[in-house]
């Protein structure tokens, strides 16, 4: 499947420029807000009666990043030459590298408007670290390194944020826990704090276009997706944290109520997530298979779980090795591309095509198969910019996690190896559009790809 802009979807039409409001929500999940904890949030319901909602097609993957960069540049992860948070660096052996904003030139949508006269205030937005000047005031997000970092545009902001909110929160530090009232306690303090100073941005008079994206959803559903999700393998009815999710919805919802009221009633307003959720049945370890299937070869067995690094695998005989994550990445070890690479070009074809076919057919501890899917890069994306992973692998159609580590002689977990984790993600995020200029109209499924063009033909 490609994200395309030239999809059949109904796009609400403005009629008078006003200013706009996009609050991002990471990792709000479709079936929960227009669902099951809709009577909980019944201020994202009236809006959405009052305008137009619907499924939000992520990227490929459905990841963080690159999902919020494609949303505000219109560009998919291949045109960005961005294919999740650490991408190759070129063909060596290298250790991937973490993704930063200066490794992508294309503009986000507030430096376009910015370069129009228009004022924009950046929240949060995944992907804006180190800060680029605009015309207005950007805080990045949770991947600047602390807040002793320069994470704001001016740098003078830092200071007076700090004291708006009593020290601002970039992200709950070690979410991945099994305290989980601290875990819970210190989501809904960094919501609050990054409310707050919503809320106060939002009073001013200046701005054009004020984005804000709160991570609290998807930190809060990694956490304790298991404690609500009857359908999760470890879900125990009557336990102590059941309500939590639900509870923190209800809270969101408050929230943007706030924050809204804080804006105006002729603020337009877009509600937005990056991709959705759903319960994580497991790992995939892709390396250990890999290793059975012959395809990777290490040059000494590791008596302990440890990730893949460089110096465990025997270049000279493996033809493909992988990467982690709510999706796999897989690389082929090819000849003229790779430093030692020993698959002939003239097979890469075949070659990925029967490996494909094989991670297809994969199953879990019990034989039942996966329902795994397989993209093709080249097919997916536009172009290709960068080092793209040769194929990328949804286990279990995205409910399973890809797994790296090696030194386990096991394919299957039943958990993350970067900590607790409930929650895999899902590849349709949440679109409602209302306001001043929107017109109501019956909801369609969007692309993720849409919201950019949306954004720019209503404030431009």
């Amino acid at each position: 499947m490609v994200l395309s802009m030239s999809r059949s979807v109904k796009i609400p039409r403005f009629q008078e420029k006003k200013r706009l409001i996009i609050i991002g929500l990471d990792c709000a999940e479709p079936s929960l807000v227009f669902d099951k904890l809709k009577e909980r949030m019944p201020n994202l319901a009236g809006l959405a009666a009052l305008g137009t909602w619907g499924n939000l097609t992520s990227t490929m993957p459905p990841t963080t990043i690159p999902a919020w960069l494609s949303m505000f540049t219109g560009l998919d992860p291949g045109q960005l030459g961005v294919y999740g948070f650490r991408n190759r660096q070129d063909n060596s052996y290298r250790e991937p590298r973490l993704f930063n904003a200066g490794q992508i030139d294309a503009p986000m949508i507030w430096d376009s408007l910015s370069q129009a006269g228009k004022t924009c205030y950046v929240l949060g937005v995944p992907g804006t670290y180190p800060p680029r000047p605009l015309k207005g005031r950007l805080v990045s997000s949770f991947l600047a390194p602390n807040t002793l970092a320069d994470y704001t545009f001016p740098k003078e902001l830092k200071t007076e944020i700090e004291a708006a909110v009593d020290g601002y929160m970039l992200d709950v530090e070690g979410y991945r826990t099994e305290d989980k009232t601290w875990l819970r306690d210190q989501i809904w303090l960094m919501t609050k704090k990054r409310f707050e100073l919503a809320c106060l941005w939002a009073k001013e008079p200046d701005w054009d276009l004020m984005i804000v994206a709160e991570m609290g959803i998807d930190r809060i559903q990694h956490g304790f997706w298991r404690f609500f999700d009857p359908r999760h393998r470890l879900f125990e009815p009557g336990n102590q944290f059941e309500s939590v999710i639900p509870d923190y919805y209800e809270f969101i919802d408050g929230q943007v109520e706030k924050l809204l009221q804080a804006a105006g009633p002729e603020v337009a307003v877009g509600i937005v997530s990056d991709h959705g959720a759903q319960a994580m049945q497991g790992g995939f370890r892709i390396n250990e298979w890999l290793i059975e299937q012959g395809d990777l070869v290490l040059t000494t067995a590791p008596e302990k779980p440890q990730p893949l690094t460089a110096g465990l695998i025997d270049w000279k005989k493996t033809s493909a090795w992988g990467e982690g994550g709510y999706c796999g990445k897989i690389y082929i070890n090819l000849q003229g591309r790779e430093p030692q690479g020993i698959v002939a070009r003239q097979e890469l074809a075949k070659y990925t095509q029967d490996l494909a076919a094989r991670l297809e057919q994969t199953s879990d501890e019990d034989g039942q198969s996966l329902n795994t899917r397989v993209v093709f890069p080249e097919k997916e994306y536009r172009k290709l910019k960068g080092i793209p992973p040769d194929l990328i692998v949804c286990f279990g159609d995205l409910a399973w996690r890809s797994i790296a580590e090696v030194g386990t002689n096991r394919i299957h977990a039943r958990g993350n190896d970067s900590g607790p984790d409930d929650a895999n993600h899902a590849q349709d995020g949440i679109f409602i559009f209302s306001g001043p200029g929107l017109a109501r109209q019956a909801a369609k499924n969007m692309s993720i790809l849409d919201v950019h063009k949306l954004i720019a033909d209503y404030c431009v």
